[in-house]
């Protein structure tokens, strides 16, 4: 393990994008979400939210499940898999942040 700068470079960037984790944090916290709520506690565009909502489906970290009975609905949920790399993004973040915060230069 290098310095936790080093290892903050090497985060998954499919999780760490920023509107992803957003999406995938907010996921977390409840066991489905549809398109339009996802949208509004992002703030991502519904062509945005849809391009990122595709690459997480595609990496098999979230599963789109589209109905259409009347009014189109959308509803996204994590899979058990995305559960997972979530969770242990957000602890890896969490003992990056206290190993840099500790962080001391070697001696030159």
């Amino acid at each position: 393990m290098g310095t936790p700068f080093e290892d903050m470079a090497d985060m998954d960037r499919l999780v760490h994008e920023p509107a992803r984790l957003a999406i995938t944090s907010a996921l977390l916290s409840c066991e489905s979400a549809d398109f339009l709520f996802l949208q509004r506690i992002t703030g991502l565009s519904k062509g945005n939210l849809s391009s990122h909502l595709s690459k997480l489906a595609a990496a098999e970290v979230v599963e789109v499940h589209k109905s259409g009975d009347g009014r189109p609905r959308t509803t996204v949920r994590l899979t058990g898999r995305g559960r997972t790399l979530v969770a242990d993004h957000w602890d890896r973040l969490m003992r990056l942040h206290e190993a840099a915060r500790t962080w001391t230069a070697p001696d030159a």
